[in-house]
């Protein structure tokens, strides 16, 4: 018997009947283009979150985390509904409420994802426990189905209008690849990235410069790429063509230009790094991902000063490549190294934060892992 499974017997009186987890994620190239229809390149990472759920009798969902000891959430499962109580429950209630789930579960979680640091510690959550009640319901829905659900569950449960990238990757990825995923349709493809075999390393810097995306700035961002789409009457930004946005400029503000700028842009280099991948060209890749910063910095303007200075090291200390990664103001940077100077690059970025009096980053390395999945617990 696993800690969860021990954990859960001793909260709730009784076994789980189904044990489930999903990872976080990196992405490689793609940032804030899922919700413009976009391709992204991300990769699911070690870290994972994992769920034991049970159904119980009584009409309730009750909640805990190994994270947050003795403290169970309950609600009648007739009260779930956007709007609701909950704090980090959200996530949970809204995959119940998104999923239709009408019967009372018992959920303990053991989250491992580093929260606030821009890997998808939300869409973990989501994913772990939305393969885990599709076991356990038998609702026998697609990886797609639950991608679009969990999606669901953070824009109209939690109030987040985040993309589909995140939940997908969580669920879709596959060890040793990057997954380039059609925001559109949902249809993926495996590019392998095997960095270690050419002598290279992703570090993943958490700035600890905790971001939270519900404030606003990431829905103001979102809504103006929706803006240009309507004036210039598209789907989306994945049908606009810098000819086309320079042409009309004059159509749009000129922060509704910027941030469609950094759209077309960014959708253009995840296609040029698949090929850069697929030819084992890192020089090239790492070019791209630095384009994709400075885009993200200055069009976008979701970095800040911990991302930057974390960027701006790794690249004075020989990286092919450093970017911001996730939703920004805040969370983690990747650096693609030399492996023989990985210490040298922290030690770098480790100095310049110390020199700015910031907070000291952390550091991690992950290969590509695997997505979810969900087990009917045998004991």
């Amino acid at each position: 018997m696993t800690i969860l499974e021990s954990a859960f017997h001793e909260l709730y009186g009784r076994k789980a009947e189904v044990l489930s987890e999903a990872p976080g994620r990196v992405n490689l190239i793609g940032e804030h283009i899922d919700y413009s229809e976009g391709f992204v390149l991300p990769f699911a990472i070690a870290d994972r979150t994992y769920a034991a759920i049970a159904r119980n009798n009584v009409g309730l969902v009750r909640i805990a985390s190994q994270q947050r000891k003795k403290r169970i959430f309950t609600i009648d499962i007739k009260d779930i509904h956007p709007g609701s109580a909950g704090e980090w429950e959200k996530y949970v209630l809204g995959v119940l409420w998104s999923l239709g789930i009408n019967e009372g579960v018992d959920i303990l979680v053991d989250g491992h994802v580093p929260s606030g640091a821009g890997l998808s510690s939300s869409a973990a959550l989501e994913c772990s426990v939305a393969v885990g009640l599709n076991l356990l319901f038998e609702l026998n829905l697609s990886l797609a189905d639950l991608a679009r659900a969990t999606q669901k569950a953070e824009n109209d449960y939690v109030g987040m209008p985040c993309g589909i990238m995140d939940q997908s990757v969580s669920l879709m990825a596959h060890e040793g690849s990057a997954l380039l995923l059609d925001c559109r349709d949902l249809t993926t493809e495996s590019v392998p990235f095997d960095v270690a075999s050419h002598g290279l390393e992703l570090l993943i810097i958490d700035t600890q410069a905790h971001h939270a995306l519900v404030d606003g700035g990431y829905a103001e961002r979102r809504a103006s790429c929706e803006s240009v789409a309507a004036k210039f009457a598209i789907p989306s930004m994945r049908h606009l063509t810098m000819e086309v946005l320079e042409q009309r400029r004059h159509e749009i503000s000129e922060t509704e230009f910027i941030r469609a700028r950094h759209a077309v842009t960014e959708i253009k280099r995840v296609g040029d790094a698949v090929i850069a991948l697929r030819a084992s060209d890192f020089v090239t890749l790492g070019k791209l991902i630095n384009q994709s910063h400075i885009s993200l910095r200055d069009d976008y303007t979701v970095s800040c000063l911990e991302l930057d200075v974390a960027v701006d090291a790794a690249l004075a200390t020989g990286a092919l490549g450093a970017r911001m990664v996730g939703g920004g103001f805040g969370g983690s940077a990747i650096a693609l190294i030399k492996a023989d100077q990985i210490e040298t690059v922290k030690e770098s970025i480790k100095s310049a934060y110390a020199q700015r009096n910031l907070k000291a980053p952390r550091f991690f390395t992950s290969l590509p892992s695997a997505g979810a999945k969900a087990s009917l617990n045998p004991h």
